[in-house]
């Protein structure tokens, strides 16, 4: 399946609360002599910016699959070595401290082949750290796959429907690193965004897990698609007297020290 584009600006419209889980994910990495460091999936640089200011001795490097997000982060970091490369298929030129991976991973299956070859890329002492959203069993996402359904498009979306990745549990993460590590930490939080209405929702999906099912539509298809599953969302998210309406996000970390 063509990947469908990302769309930088998209994405940072929601900037703070999109790098707020980056910052909790770097906070809990144990490793302290940091030279060489890897930004997978690096997105438009908001990541990559925190590895640098963290780490201002290291070598950061970024790479991500889109060549818009690339371009982006290039102008954010001119001072970083960034490039367009696919994770499941990328190899380091060396050994790195930190192989970071922030809100990527969900995107790319095979996770027990693919996070042990990430941890044979690491020296002594170095980490692999992953943050994904655990949200797909969320109304946000089932609402996605309900109106994918119907009849009007639903030969086209059913490959969107296997854009994303089904998140393990964290049992399962451990069980698979901890042969491979010294440390092993599995976490999960909710964190509640308030978000201007059901369009807060919209725009908030639009930069992420909307993008496969709307990049197979024209523009009046579109449209439809997004009223239907404003719609559906309407059943589970209320506005608040003042117009706003949380929006529970669960995520998972997992920090992996070798």
């Amino acid at each position: 399946m063509t990947k469908p584009a990302w769309s930088p600006g998209q994405y940072l419209k929601f900037e703070d609360e999109r790098t707020r889980p980056a910052i909790d994910l770097l906070s809990a990495v144990p490793t302290r002599e940091v030279k060489f460091a890897v930004d997978l999936g690096c997105g438009p640089g908001n990541s990559t910016e925190l590895l640098v200011k963290r780490f201002p001795q290291a070598v950061v490097q970024g790479i991500d699959s889109s060549a818009e997000m690339v371009a982006m982060a290039k102008e954010r970091l001119p001072e970083c070595h960034f490039a367009t490369a696919d994770i499941d298929s990328w190899r380091p030129e060396q050994n790195a401290d930190l192989l970071y991976a922030n809100a990527v991973m969900q995107w790319l299956p095979g996770h027990e082949q693919l996070f042990s070859r990430l941890m044979g890329f690491l020296n002594s002492g170095g980490s692999l750290a992953i943050q994904m959203p655990d949200n797909l069993d969320e109304p946000t996402h089932v609402a996605m796959r309900e109106v994918a359904s119907d009849g009007k498009w639903a030969d086209r979306m059913a490959k969107a429907d296997f854009a994303r990745t089904q998140v393990g549990d964290a049992s399962s993460y451990y069980q698979l690193l901890r042969p491979l590590s010294q440390r092993v930490e599995v976490w999960r939080i909710t964190y509640n965004h308030p978000l201007q209405g059901l369009d807060g929702i919209i725009e908030w999906f639009k930069g992420s897990g909307l993008r496969p099912y709307l990049s197979l539509l024209d523009e009046a298809e579109r449209l439809l698609f997004l009223e239907e599953y404003k719609e559906r969302i309407s059943r589970s998210y209320r506005q608040m007297n003042d117009g706003m309406v949380l929006l529970p996000f669960p995520r998972i970390f997992i920090v992996a020290t070798r």
